[in-house]
């Protein structure tokens, strides 16, 4: 099915395009016809799913491909675990998927909206120090190259190309399905509640190493953590979920609807912002209870914002944020919206902002109606002095230059580039900037 005339922007409304053309394959042999069609044409293609990527790397400026009919389960390999998805399959929808069969990613981030492709396309991770993101669970998957043949990379078929293809960046072809590694499914046992910052800071290594899910949020303008500790359960443990109403009224009222006034009234007197930030603080936080993971490890986000994040080695997380709350209280800024700290264990997969070393992931938010490029790109020079690499799908002004300077196999996968894609089919402006050409 194919569509002209069509805008398209990105969730967090900082990029903008009008493909050619929008296409909405239904099955392998469509992308392939698709990819062909583009190729013979000279036109790029891009697939996007969610588009819940605040960098450019999903921006169609040829033909744009809609997954949206490429979804559910493909496969089922029970005795190892391993399930086979379609890559338009929403994260939001894999836990029901997983269900009948007893089992449950191993670790997921915050938001499940994305699509599978998407997700591990740009280095989605989640948090936990033992834990690795959604590209280290990926164990194979089904690409359609520059050249339209249907490529299949795994253990044993391909296997040089796995460590490329686990985190492609869309550079490498178009994702028609994924095979996932899954572990039983499980419970979480969730704490949260604010401690002061200083206390978080100074004890930061002990709590990540004790807990198998460690994150919190600092609200610029405080002194307090508002933490998150998640620990793993067996599956079925006596649960002891949240009250629906309760689970409202903090998600729902208090982190979505509240905090959309909070920016609007801060946006408008930003002066009013830090006494906004401690009235937040005091609103959020302090519960305890025991679900599903999913239900644990995903929250409601429904106040557009725009987002920078990156990953430097874990131990130097502490400094890193003390020094952009120092920046900030220098600058003066009113911040309304709150930074967020994450870790994840180190995996082996070549453009993994965890390659190689364990990690901390610092993110920077603004709401949606501000322009974040002083604050994003003043914390980004912070970032850099701590040897970070940015997330792929998140804003940031690296380029192929210095990004080949943190990624030891960067040339490794601009070679599979070069041989899966080498007329560049799937470019656009981001891939240029960030691969080189």
């Amino acid at each position: 099915m194919t569509a002209t005339g069509a805008a398209w922007r990105n969730w967090g409304r900082t990029e903008t395009s009008k493909p050619i053309r929008v296409e909405r394959p239904d099955s392998a042999g469509a992308v392939q016809r698709a990819v062909s069609a583009a190729a013979g044409s000279g036109i790029p293609i891009k697939a996007v799913g969610a588009s819940h990527s605040f960098s450019g790397i999903a921006v169609p400026v040829g033909v744009l491909l809609e997954l949206d009919d490429l979804t559910g389960v493909i496969d089922v390999d029970a005795e190892r675990g391993r399930v086979t998805l379609s890559a338009g399959t929403r994260l939001r929808d894999i836990p029901r998927l997983l269900a009948p069969h007893g089992l449950a990613m191993e670790n997921l981030g915050d938001i499940d909206s994305q699509s599978i492709a998407g997700a591990v396309s740009t280095g989605t991770h989640g948090t936990g120090a033992r834990f690795r993101g959604l590209t280290a669970q990926v164990v194979g998957a089904t690409l359609v190259t520059g050249s339209g043949e249907l490529l299949h990379v795994d253990d044993d078929e391909n296997s040089d190309l796995l460590p490329a293809v686990r985190l492609g960046l869309g550079a490498l072809g178009i994702l028609v399905d994924v095979t996932v590694q899954c572990v039983p499914a499980f419970d979480l046992h969730a704490l949260e509640k604010p401690v002061p910052l200083w206390d978080v800071l100074d004890t930061l290594e002990s709590r990540v190493a004790e807990t198998d899910h460690f994150e919190f949020y600092w609200f610029p303008h405080t002194e307090t953590a508002l933490t998150k500790s998640n620990t793993r359960m067996p599956a079925d443990t006596a649960r002891d979920p949240l009250n629906p109403v309760g689970r409202w009224i903090d998600d729902v009222f208090v982190s979505n609807g509240l905090l959309q006034a909070m920016c609007s009234v801060g946006k408008a007197i930003p002066r009013v912002i830090p006494p906004l930030n401690r009235t937040a603080d005091k609103l959020t936080g302090n519960r305890e209870f025991t679900d599903a993971s999913h239900r644990v490890f995903t929250t409601q986000r429904s106040v557009r914002f725009k987002e920078m994040e990156y990953a430097i080695p874990a131990a130097l997380v502490p400094d890193a944020l003390r020094e952009v709350k120092a920046l900030i209280e220098r600058k003066g800024w009113r911040i309304s919206f709150p930074v967020e700290v994450r870790f994840a264990a180190s995996d082996d997969i070549w453009l993994s902002t965890a390659y190689g070393r364990e990690t901390g992931y610092i993110a920077v938010h603004r709401y949606a109606g501000e322009d974040p490029t002083e604050y994003f790109r003043a914390v980004e020079e912070i970032m850099r002095g701590f040897e970070g690499r940015p997330h792929w799908g998140k804003m940031h002004w690296r380029d192929a230059e210095g990004l080949r300077a943190v990624y030891e196999r960067f040339d490794d996968f601009i070679s599979v580039r070069d041989r899966l894609d080498p007329a560049r089919l799937f470019r656009n402006p981001y891939l240029s900037r960030v691969l080189g050409e």
